[in-house]
């Protein structure tokens, strides 16, 4: 054989080893940030991007719509996890129902949501939940106040099926969802005393549970779509801020009766209900794409999990799989993390501390890292048999939070475990206090963690009606559960001068937005409003 042949020879036996060997991992996982959102994919790029500019868009047409100012530094950036099927929304909330496609999860340690993607084929998609959430989580960052239930939905519900446009920078408002617009058409409607007065939950009645989020949001779209019921909307809002109960502040602020009303909104059914076009200078987003360390795809969304709480008969079994799942990675920043988070909180807590302290000999700046720690070391002070070593562990977990905040100034939990470190501290609550819990409740309005310890403060100063007014929000929040009830009775309380209750955990638990079960659409064609 000559030196040619055996030259080609040799490169092709190379050529075949570089194709075989073992190449390096590449994590399905893309993290996409923009101006408002962080988004986690594990789909493909382009996809995302338009995702993300979708999500910057719909925000600026509710800025628009509802004349908030327009800003460009929101206090805390949205995170997304999108989703390709229900087992990745089961991983990180195994107990979505079957019919769940997206959820909202409002917690100590995260406010974040997950959604399946894709736009659904007439029912409930992951994107109309993503969008209603979104427009919760909107109105209680931008406008909060104490707006009836039908309201807070029905304005998510308008929003949620805007039809934007990525390409041509075109939005349209006040679309309607095939499965509400079915039982819109339906004969039997929930009576609007009712829909004026409940909460979705404390509607018993399966009709009137199927037409409460339709009718919310047809009610809604006749307000909106004409500027003389706009005023009448207003009227009727400033009506229940001063007091008056809800039947009849809609009737004074409508002059109609509720009959009247009623016949007014079957009669708007049967015409054009006009959807609102808007077109505009939408700037295109500046959006970073980086693709995650093959860590992400085994643990991204179990380190989600490990923040919503875990029920006491799952946890050595998922502290467990967190540790093992870890292992592979190594120095991997997110396996560390996760390792020492599930350390910490449910699992092997020496091995929890190792993973933690390792992360910060690597970043000595994680937020997170050092969150966990000084998080750790109240709890420890919580537990501890004398008050020196309760103080030295407050020491401990002071030290860890200053460097927390130099890192991150702008983190809702790092001001929410400030606040607790001061609240076993002499003089409290001062001045200082009011100002951190202040910033929190302004990053984190959404949870009554953050609300009720600010409310208890300005109490404690003098201040009820502040403490009122920082309640209200979240005693009408319409799937607050156990948290609303327990705003009402703090409310009532200061009310009426008595002590306040003691905050139990249940009442501060993460209210995790499991939508309503989505009623059954015939399989046929289904009657639906006259289209815009």
């Amino acid at each position: 054989m000559n030196s040619r042949l055996l030259t080609c020879a040799a490169a092709a036996v190379g050529a075949f080893v570089l194709a075989t060997a073992p190449q390096p991992a590449r994590a399905d996982w893309l993290r996409a940030e923009s101006e408002r959102f962080i988004v986690y994919s594990d789909g493909g790029e382009r996809a995302l991007r338009d995702y993300v500019q979708k999500l910057e868009i719909f925000d600026r047409v509710m800025q628009f719509r509802t004349g908030t100012a327009i800003t460009t530094e929101p206090p805390r950036k949205m995170p997304i996890y999108l989703v390709g099927n229900r087992r990745g929304l089961t991983r990180v909330h195994p107990q979505s129902g079957a019919n769940t496609m997206g959820t909202y999860f409002p917690t100590e340690e995260d406010i974040f949501a997950v959604a399946v993607r894709g736009d659904g084929s007439g029912g409930v998609s992951g994107d109309d939940i993503l969008m209603h959430e979104y427009a919760h989580h909107f109105m209680l960052g931008n406008f909060p106040g104490s707006y009836p239930a039908w309201f807070v939905e029905g304005f998510a519900e308008y929003y949620m099926t805007a039809d934007i446009d990525v390409r041509e920078r075109k939005v349209v408002l006040g679309k309607y969802n095939q499965n509400r617009a079915y039982w819109i058409m339906a004969e039997n409607w929930i009576p609007l005393d009712v829909l004026l007065t409940k909460r979705p939950g404390e509607v018993r009645s399966d009709s009137q549970q199927a037409t409460y989020y339709p009718i919310a949001w047809l009610l809604t779209h006749w307000f909106v779509s004409d500027p003389a019921r706009q005023d009448q909307l207003q009227d009727y809002l400033a009506r229940l801020a001063r007091g008056e109960d809800s039947v009849p502040a809609m009737e004074a602020a409508t002059g109609m009766s509720l009959r009247d009303l009623q016949a007014a909104l079957r009669r708007y059914t049967r015409g054009r209900l006009n959807g609102r076009s808007i077109s505009g200078q939408f700037p295109t987003a500046e959006i970073v794409v980086t693709r995650l360390s093959p860590a992400a795809d085994d643990l991204l969304l179990i380190n989600q999990r490990l923040k919503i709480g875990v029920p006491d008969e799952d946890r050595e079994a998922l502290g467990q799989e967190v540790a093992r799942l870890a292992a592979r990675h190594g120095d991997d920043p997110l396996a560390l993390l996760a390792a020492g988070h599930a350390g910490l909180h449910f699992g092997d807590r020496p091995a929890g501390e190792r993973a933690l302290q390792r992360l910060l000999e690597l970043d000595p700046d994680h937020v997170e890292a050092l969150q966990f720690l000084a998080e750790d070391r109240l709890k420890q002070a919580r537990e501890a048999d004398n008050d020196d070593q309760a103080q030295a562990l407050r020491v401990e977990a002071r030290g860890y939070l200053a460097r927390a905040y130099s890192a991150g100034q702008n983190d809702y939990r790092t001001l929410m475990l400030l606040s607790e470190l001061r609240r076993t501290q002499p003089g409290y609550p001062n001045e200082n206090d009011l100002l951190t819990m202040g910033l929190a409740l302004d990053r984190a309005p959404q949870l009554a963690a953050v609300r009720f310890p600010y409310a208890d403060a300005l109490v404690q100063t003098g201040d009820k009606e502040e403490a009122v007014r920082v309640l209200k929000p979240l005693a009408n929040n319409p799937h607050g559960g156990s948290a609303s009830t327990f705003a009402s009775r703090l409310i009532a309380a200061i009310e009426a001068g008595q002590d306040l209750p003691e905050i139990t955990e249940d009442a501060d638990a993460p209210q995790i937005s499991e939508p309503e079960a989505e009623p059954e659409t015939p399989p046929e064609s289904a009657p639906a409003p006259a289209s815009e």
